[in-house]
């Protein structure tokens, strides 16, 4: 179910079904394609699909099990910035990043379970958040990276066609 099925229902459920739908996307641009594809760098910066893939995963630990949950990035094992969030290790893979990913999704879901949208959190470091507020800063950057990777798996499927 998407968010566009959602026609009625509360504001919860409602900002579920985007997340979740943004949370299937940026997974699904990883897929079908192979290790190299997705570590290309297309534009000035380390931005690559996978990279962007783990990035998310990153943010969403940050927001949900640090801000919600109140446990600092550094008993997470989180890095400290968001650009080192893109960084690849020689070992990261579909796999690993996706499964990383979906667990990192499980444990949002469990964080904020039972939680009303008004209950304030106060694990990040910039202060106090609402649950609401924390759902939209995640389906704003869910968007947003949503967005590049399109773009760059558009680019790579284009590059690939040209090379054949």
């Amino acid at each position: 179910m998407g968010p566009f099925d959602v026609l009625v229902g509360d504001e919860r459920t409602q900002l579920d079904a985007f997340v979740e739908e943004y949370r299937r996307a940026i997974e699904a641009t990883v897929g079908g394609l192979t290790e190299e594809q997705v570590r290309i760098r297309l534009v000035p910066s380390a931005t690559t699909l996978l990279g962007l893939l783990k990035h998310v995963t990153w943010m969403q630990r940050v927001w949900f099990e640090q801000c919600v949950g109140g446990t600092s990035r550094r008993e997470l094992g989180l890095v400290q910035s968001v650009d080192e969030s893109f960084s690849l290790a020689d070992d990261d893979t579909i796999a690993t990043v996706t499964a990383a990913f979906r667990q990192a999704c499980a444990t949002a879901r469990e964080a904020v379970a039972g939680l009303p949208l008004d209950a304030v959190v106060t694990g990040h470091e910039a202060g106090q958040r609402t649950v609401r507020w924390v759902y939209l800063q995640v389906l704003r950057e869910l968007a947003h990276h949503c967005g590049h990777a399109d773009i760059l798996r558009e680019q790579i499927l284009a590059g690939a066609h040209a090379r054949s």
